[in-house]
């Protein structure tokens, strides 16, 4: 089944609600929506300078992005007849947030270029593949729980364990 991008974004981008479950127009993307999502929000988390907040900021944003999250996808999926639409990119942007966060508490010199690209392109990569791959119990929440709820439950989950990933890594490394 090809999607329709242009009904969705007709749908989508005129709602508070749509425009939030689709990432500000960036799962719309015509390819793996979900990893223009997650780009989005890495992008996002840079250039907000979220690397260099109290680590328990970055927690309540993702908290309450993910709040607002199960009302937008919730909306959403109900707008485009879709437990789990494509554009429906907030939770990867709410999965994407934990995994940078926990980064900010391991990684060192975090104020220097080249170790903050490499937490970025680390924790992209790391919640990419959780994502995809769905670690217990992301796939059952999401095939049971259904609507917004389940959209985003899915992806908090797999942002716990690329968090836990991203947070062990940086432990390694040399400070």
């Amino acid at each position: 089944m090809s999607r329709d991008i242009r009904r969705e974004a007709r749908i989508l981008l005129r709602h508070p609600l749509g425009l939030l479950a689709c990432g500000a127009g960036s799962g719309l993307s015509p390819w793996a929506s979900g990893t223009t999502g997650s780009a989005a929000a890495v992008l996002l988390f840079w250039a907000g300078g979220a690397q260099h907040w109290p680590w328990w900021w970055n927690l309540g944003l993702a908290a309450g992005l993910f709040a607002a999250g199960v009302a937008a996808a919730g909306w959403a999926c109900r707008a485009l007849a879709s437990d789990d639409a494509a554009p429906i990119v907030v939770d990867e942007w709410v999965g994407q947030w934990l995994t940078l966060a926990a980064g900010t508490l391991t990684w060192p010199r975090l104020a220097e270029p080249g170790w903050l690209l490499a937490m970025l392109v680390a924790g992209f990569l790391l919640f990419r593949i959780a994502d995809i791959v769905k670690p217990w119990p992301a796939a059952r929440l999401d095939r049971e729980l259904g609507g917004g709820i389940g959209a985003m439950a899915d992806d908090a989950v797999a942002g716990a364990y690329s968090a836990a990933a991203l947070a062990a890594l940086g432990g390694w490394l040399p400070g």
